[in-house]
């Protein structure tokens, strides 16, 4: 593929992706960022950078966007300016964000009505991950667009699952993620009650990681941040993640089933949101929870 490829969203997770995919893919990468450091450090590998969204589009017929939640996704492309005003039939639009499924399918509706091709494709793992290249996606697309973006997603990712039409995607990643929150919860949970009946919080992890309860959550929220309390800024942070969970809540509420689990860990995420930790890495809702027992 020679045709450049258009990148919105360089943030934490945007900017190694654009990164692989400059150094990967064969064909000039264009990026759009309102930051300017950014594109700074992209112009290394070769990334241009587009004056408004009008040049990338027409620049560009593959356009990726890892933007922060749907509600910038609709802002880029329905705002003034937007994409949606640019799209035509050469244009394939991918969201690589976490968006909720039925707006995901009515975004995908409007652009099929100016002949453009939109994929959803959200991105799991780690900005590790994505600075490795070792990204897992799952793409809700029809299967010639999937055939057409899987070697461009390829540059960035070592597991891609085809999970079916548009808003397919976003099923999969909306429900990994509410059972990587509800399983922190319980990472949690045993942590604080580990420690109030005497045990070393970390001699119980490494054991957990040795059974039946070993985790990706475990190894990663619970090792690297719960155990020394350490929840940066510029990570996935706790207002993020409650807008995950909250899309899971949604989609259950759509095909009418309660999902209880959700419920306590969209809970604890808003609690700790409340207590200022909004900003801060997600799995800082254990604090939450040894704060709630503080008393006992």
């Amino acid at each position: 593929m020679t045709n450049a490829i258009g990148f919105i969203g360089l943030g934490v997770m945007g900017e190694p992706i654009c990164r692989n995919l400059a150094r990967k893919s064969g064909s000039p990468v264009i990026g759009f960022d309102r930051a300017d450091a950014p594109l700074q450090r992209l112009a290394e590998t070769g990334v241009t950078r587009a004056a408004s969204l009008a040049d990338l589009a027409k620049a560009c017929d593959v356009i990726f966007m890892a933007l922060p939640s749907g509600k910038h996704v609709e802002a880029v492309c329905d705002g003034p300016d937007g994409l949606l005003s640019h799209a035509g039939a050469r244009h394939t639009i991918v969201d690589l964000g976490t968006s909720a499924v039925e707006p995901t399918r009515e975004l995908a509706k409007r652009f099929a009505a100016k002949g453009a091709d939109y994929a959803d494709a959200p991105i799991a793992r780690t900005r590790q991950a994505a600075e490795e290249g070792t990204l897992s996606v799952m793409v809700g697309a029809d299967d010639p667009v999937f055939q057409k973006l899987q070697p461009l997603i390829a540059t960035f990712a070592t597991d891609i699952t085809h999970c079916g039409g548009v808003g397919a995607g976003q099923v999969v990643k909306i429900l990994n993620n509410m059972v990587l929150m509800q399983t922190v919860v319980a990472l949690a949970e045993a942590l604080e009650t580990a420690k109030r009946a005497g045990l070393d919080g970390r001699l119980l992890f490494e054991t957990l990681a040795k059974g039946s309860a070993d985790s990706f959550a475990l190894r990663n929220h619970g090792m690297k941040a719960m155990l020394p309390d350490t929840f940066p800024e510029r990570a996935f942070s706790t207002q993020y993640a409650r807008k995950d969970i909250i899309y899971a809540l949604d989609l259950a509420k759509s095909v009418d089933i309660r999902l209880e689990g959700a419920e306590l860990a969209d809970k604890l995420l808003g609690e700790a949101t409340d207590a200022g930790f909004g900003d801060l890495y997600w799995p800082v809702l254990a604090r939450i929870i040894k704060a709630s027992h503080s008393g006992g």
